[in-house]
């Protein structure tokens, strides 16, 4: 008989182990709702599924009296772009912060001081610094997830850098490439996977930076629009968009994965999480 700890589920029994906890909470939601409800008709923390249904067909689905548009998808095209241009930049320093670190010690010892201590500043503290010197606009929102993700990814890439064995670097020497051809050929190879790995671990703190700005200081997204209907204790509104938040979170981190085993199928076969 074989141990629990070798014992690995079919793929259609691993889906359905991951449906049952969704299931369960819908299941106690709906028995709270019903409970609530019943004692007071005009309950709104918990909300039956039906006001759910009503709020988002009259977001998504009939335009703005106001503005002509249809809420529910300018707030998340709006959030989308912000959270795709800050992780898209932030990957980018990363990138060539992280390999120019692991690879070159002189630059290492001078930049790795600095990026471990802007590491530890959180960034909600320096929010209103950088409203004042960007102002309120988009590019404020995108620095503020740049700034918070950005160290952290710097940071794992000089660390993947350093782990490459030695063995290899001085193998590429002792066939005549130059530094330049080492980090072309043997390193950044290497990174990119564990990048698009660092990338979606970095996303939970990207979205939250997204929200945390759009709340502060916007006029759409989905942050704006949660913080804008909670004044009216509008539940119906407030928790389809937190799910769809984590929908979208959970379409990003698919995708980037889908994108990580088709360029590096290597780097899954060494590691089944491919993380």
């Amino acid at each position: 008989m074989k141990k629990l700890i070798n014992q690995q589920p079919t793929k259609p029994f691993r889906w359905l182990l991951g449906i049952i906890p969704f299931f369960i909470l819908l299941i106690l939601y709906i028995g709270a709702s019903n409970a609530r409800l019943a004692e007071n008709p005009n309950d709104k923390l918990l909300p039956a599924l039906g006001s759910f249904v009503e709020a988002m067909d009259r977001l998504a689905f009939e335009p703005s009296k106001r503005s002509g548009e249809y809420v529910f998808w300018q707030d998340t095209v709006s959030s989308l772009e912000r959270l795709g241009i800050g992780v898209g930049v932030s990957a980018l320093i990363a990138l060539i912060f992280g390999v120019v670190n692991g690879t070159i010690p002189y630059v290492r010892a001078n930049l790795s001081p600095l990026i471990t201590a802007i590491s530890l500043v959180p960034p909600m503290a320096i929010l209103p610094v950088l409203f004042i010197v960007f102002g309120l606009g988009e590019l404020s929102k995108i620095v503020l997830i740049a700034i918070g993700i950005t160290p952290f990814l710097i940071r794992d890439m000089q660390q993947r850098v350093l782990e490459i064995p030695s063995e290899q670097l001085i193998k590429a020497q002792t066939l005549g490439a130059n530094t330049w051809q080492i980090i072309v050929r043997v390193v950044l190879p290497q990174v990119m996977p564990r990048l698009i790995a660092s990338v979606r671990l970095s996303l939970g703190a990207a979205w939250l930076f997204l929200i945390a700005a759009e709340a502060i200081a916007s006029t759409d997204g989905l942050g704006y629009r949660i913080f804008l209907v909670r004044r009216y204790l509008s539940m119906d509104v407030i928790l389809p968009y937190v799910l769809w938040i984590t929908l979208l979170a959970f379409a990003v981190d698919f995708a980037l994965r889908k994108l990580s085993l088709w360029l590096y199928p290597w780097f899954h076969d060494q590691t089944p999480e491919g993380a």
